[in-house]
């Protein structure tokens, strides 16, 4: 074979090659790209699904709130390794031995506070960031304490990159609330002492309303109300939360 042959034959099996790689490459980002859309539209899917079955089917007919279970993306708010259970009946761990709630008890303990759109809440545990993300959707403010410390800053960062600037986070002890922004129109606690603290219950307004759970071994969730007498409790059903830690275990 002539010099020129044997180059012509390299420069061809060079086209071939490249040609072979481009379309390797681009049957790769197309998989990828439709892997991501296929991906998205399931995710979206399954949080109708969640809103449809598991909060509305069960009596939360607000649609305030099954509007911001819809759009407030709960699989942004699990490990990676947790995505494809996101929007399944049932907590889900996120690390530091916590865990996100059901999407039910969520809805449920949104809806017992009758939120409105000129309330500042305070919430007690902030953990992943779901309860306050769903929250910041229908009230003026959340101002949110977290104890774990990589939990609160993973929080900031998450509610920082979602854009939520009416949610406030404050990594430290939560049991004796946050003082300096109290009174609050509302009270949410995500972790469970064994007594109601008496601190959240000073800085909830009259007329004000608290949800909370109590117990130990037996835990009850508690809708607490204020009016200028007192304080009224009631139960409302039986739960299972993380126990409230910090000062709350001295006490």
């Amino acid at each position: 074979m002539s010099l020129a042959a044997l180059l012509t034959r390299k420069c061809r099996m060079s086209e071939i090659a490249a040609v072979g790689v481009l379309a390797v490459l681009l049957l790769v980002g197309w998989t990828y790209y439709a892997y991501s859309r296929v991906t998205e539209e399931s995710l979206e899917r399954s949080r109708t699904r969640m809103v449809n079955t598991q909060i509305k089917r069960r009596g939360i007919t607000d649609q305030r709130i099954l509007d911001a279970m819809l759009k407030v993306e709960r699989h942004r708010f699990v490990p990676k390794e947790m995505i494809q259970y996101a929007y399944e009946d049932h907590p889900l761990p996120i690390g530091n031995d916590q865990t996100i709630s059901q999407p039910y008890i969520v809805a449920i303990m949104t809806y017992l506070l009758k939120p409105k759109e000129t309330d500042v809440v305070l919430e007690i545990g902030t953990g992943s960031g779901y309860q306050a993300a769903v929250l910041a959707e229908i009230v003026k403010d959340v101002y949110t304490i977290e104890i774990v410390e990589p939990l609160g800053k993973r929080a900031i960062k998450l509610l920082k990159e979602l854009n939520y600037d009416n949610i406030h986070v404050r990594i430290g002890d939560g049991y004796r609330g946050w003082p300096d922004k109290a009174p609050f129109d509302k009270i949410i606690v995500t972790a469970a002492p064994d007594h109601v603290p008496q601190a959240l219950v000073d800085q909830l307004k009259v007329g004000g309303r608290m949800v909370i759970p109590v117990g130990e071994s037996h835990q009850e969730l508690l809708l607490i109300t204020k009016d200028k007498d007192g304080i009224k409790k009631k139960e409302i059903l039986p739960v299972r939360f993380v126990p409230m830690t910090g000062e709350a275990d001295k006490e």
